[in-house]
């Protein structure tokens, strides 16, 4: 009788055990890594990205993922990070800031060493606050200042700051003698809001004057009555601030007006993205982009080199070069990997503090980050293009200043 109750009570213990593991396994849906390495142990290293997949920013994000794949599967073809192999966790954001939060938490419960952030301004701007509060870091995608302005120290960004480029376009009128133009902005972007704001703030310095000020909703699809507003302003160009879909409707539109003003597009525009839909209407465009999208055109060197480490695959992988987005995921990548490295560790402190005084060369130029800088990368690694053949050239001034600036590094 006594030996009965023990087999009832081994019995029961031995379903109690069992039920108790599958509580703790993931739910159903969760993404297989989840329950993977923690950043101390295991065979491998996860890293977060949050990216547009779906929705109107699905083109960048799409690039963004590639990328970051692509550099992935580079570290890990050569051993991996530490000894251990990265394992990418992707969410989509859905182009909707509430939707990266949901995404971020995710990655969070994944336990994720990093976080790569989306290259919608507005979604890293509701989520890079949760990454910082929580000690995660994230390398963010997009160029807004007010990421790292004040500086929150968990948070770096990847291309150059909105202010730059509106600085480098500033630099170039400058030089070309152009004295008098017309700015039009995104108001519900952060990104265009920010590009705008500097170059307003920018443009006394260099000469320049704002003759004409318009603005714009993210869902315009119709500018004709921007462009009136351009006749007869005595503009010697018209700058864009936007992304997405409205600069491939700006361009088509632009062009069909016959306006002569040159048209001066962002680097949000900087691919084949933009470069297939416009079509012809591309043709003489200028547009700013990192040294990157433009390494063809550089001389040999490691800045060259670099590039071609991640251009050439990527070429051959997807049948087109890398655009900007990719650039900066790819970007975002080899600075979290040599983070790593050279703290010898994942985890999550000692990557924000190598972070922190790392300088490092990739294909979007030379990083110098420090505890009073989080963006790293000045405008001299910027090139103002023009559209040529279907191909973005860079003008015979952006070259002759990429050449010392790379001589220099």
């Amino acid at each position: 009788m006594q030996s009965s109750r023990r087999l009832v009570l081994a019995t029961a213990l031995f379903f109690l055990a069992v039920a108790c593991k599958k509580s703790a396994q993931p739910e159903s849906g969760t993404h297989p890594a989840a329950s993977a390495a923690t950043p101390e142990t295991g065979d491998t290293i996860q890293v977060g990205l949050i990216a547009s997949l779906t929705g109107k920013f699905s083109a960048l994000g799409s690039e963004d993922k590639k990328a970051v794949e692509l550099a992935i599967e580079q570290a890990n073809a050569k051993g991996g990070v530490l000894g251990k192999k990265i394992a990418l966790l992707t969410r989509d954001d859905r182009t909707l800031p509430d939707q990266s939060v949901l995404a971020y938490n995710e990655l969070k419960a994944a336990n994720v060493v990093a976080i790569i952030g989306s290259a919608f301004s507005n979604s890293a701007l509701a989520t890079l606050p949760l990454a910082d509060h929580d000690g995660i870091p994230y390398l963010s995608l997009t160029p807004a200042e007010e990421q790292v302005q004040p500086i929150r120290p968990y948070v770096f960004v990847i291309p150059a700051l909105s202010t730059a480029y509106a600085e480098r376009y500033l630099e170039y009128m400058q030089a070309q003698k152009i004295k008098k133009i017309a700015v039009a902005h995104d108001t519900k972007g952060a990104y265009a809001v920010a590009g705008y704001t500097a170059m307003k703030s920018l443009a006394p310095r260099y000469g320049v004057e704002i003759v004409r000020d318009e603005d714009f909703e993210m869902t315009t699809s119709d500018f004709s009555p921007l462009f009136t507003h351009l006749k007869g302003s005595g503009a010697q160009a018209f700058v864009f601030w936007g992304t997405g879909p409205s600069g491939v409707t700006v361009t088509k539109q632009y062009a069909a007006a016959n306006l002569k003003i040159p048209l001066f597009m962002t680097p949000s525009q900087a691919s084949k993205l933009w470069l297939e839909p416009v079509g012809a209407a591309g043709e003489g465009v200028s547009v700013l982009s990192a040294i990157g999208v433009v390494g063809e055109y550089l001389p040999d060197g490691p800045q060259k080199r670099v590039i071609s480490e991640m251009a050439q695959p990527f070429q051959q992988k997807y049948g087109y070069a890398p655009p900007q987005f990719a650039q900066d995921g790819y970007s975002a990548c080899l600075l979290l990997f040599e983070a790593m490295k050279k703290a010898n560790s994942a985890k999550r402190d000692q990557i924000q503090q190598t972070l922190e005084q790392l300088t490092l060369l990739t294909p979007n130029g030379q990083y110098r980050y420090s505890k009073t800088d989080h963006s790293g990368l000045t405008r001299e690694f910027i090139s103002v293009n023009v559209v040529q053949g279907g191909k973005f050239v860079p003008t015979p001034w952006a070259k002759e200043q990429l050449v010392r600036t790379v001589a220099a590094e």
